[in-house]
């Protein structure tokens, strides 16, 4: 089975385009570093780090100190394609970032994108 291209495609490629959605929404850069922070369980350090080596989406996940447990509450459509039903989990857990950065973008309190009780 082909790998899909995004699984190589840099992180540090594609946050730009994160922060840019998120930013003319009038959402920050520390919002968008909370929510991948909160995903993935890097440090911000660690994410600045990510970022500065140009670590590709799959090592980027794969290097994940700790995902959270939470993650699974992410449900949803996002680029017309459910995130729960995707079948393949790296592919699941791209999406899930992308699903949280749509959250973000729409004004979404942040409390409720990372899915803490009110």
């Amino acid at each position: 089975m082909k790998e899909h291209r995004i699984y190589r495609t840099s992180f540090a490629r594609v946050y730009p385009l994160y922060l840019a959605k998120v930013e003319k929404k009038g959402r920050t850069r520390a919002e968008l570093d909370e929510v991948v922070r909160w995903l993935t369980g890097h440090s911000q350090a660690a994410l600045e780090e990510q970022l500065a080596n140009g670590t590709d989406f799959k090592a980027f996940f794969e290097k994940a100190p700790a995902l959270n447990p939470l993650r699974t509450l992410i449900q949803g459509v996002v680029c017309g394609v459910r995130v729960e039903t995707v079948e393949e989990p790296l592919m699941r857990e791209i999406r899930r970032l992308d699903k949280l950065v749509d959250e973000l973008a729409k004004a979404r309190p942040l409390e409720k994108i990372l899915r803490r009780a009110p």
